[in-house]
């Protein structure tokens, strides 16, 4: 199986909208109420994710192999500042199947690289503490738990956490 990671572009939209609906479909269950999960709609998601691709205002990486693009990440400059900390990881999801594989730490490399070139030096993610494997996941490539909030989906108030690795 031949991965590649690569700078997305406009075309991938649609794709990247898939992965991300069906990403959500199948992690937070039981987290995000579900009739939230059931209106999430790809074609919506795929607009948005042109939107960003079109505004170049953050990075975006697509993972792909023949069959196509499976996973995604995204960043780029912090958008709620926490005091030494310059970036932001704003999405990553891949495909359940092709979780578990060191793909999504391939994918936080890629980005990590990425940022350095453009002069950033440190990096937070925020994830959904209910979320346990993404929290372990951001725990085992060595991220610190530096920030906690509150945030509502659906309806839902849910305890985010942050991320972050003060040097890049």
């Amino acid at each position: 199986m031949d991965v590649r990671i690569r700078k997305a572009d406009r075309d991938d939209a649609p794709a990247i909208g898939l992965v991300h609906v069906e990403s959500w479909r199948k992690t937070y269950p039981g987290i995000v109420p579900d009739d939230y999960l059931a209106e999430l709609d790809d074609e919506e998601r795929a607009a948005m994710w042109r939107q960003a691709l079109e505004a170049g205002q953050s990075l975006i990486f697509v993972a792909e192999d023949q069959w196509g693009i499976f996973g995604f990440i995204s960043g780029g400059a912090i958008r709620e500042p926490i005091v030494g900390y310059d970036a932001e990881l704003y999405a990553i999801y891949l495909m359940p199947a092709r979780q578990r594989r060191g793909l999504g730490q391939e994918l936080v490399m890629t980005l990590r690289e990425w940022l350095i070139m453009q002069g950033f030096s440190s990096m937070v993610v925020w994830v959904l503490e209910e979320n346990l494997r993404a929290v372990s996941f951001y725990q085992r490539i060595g991220g610190l738990q530096i920030a906690q909030k509150t945030i509502e989906i659906g309806g839902k108030t849910l305890s985010e956490i942050a991320f972050g690795w003060p040097v890049l």
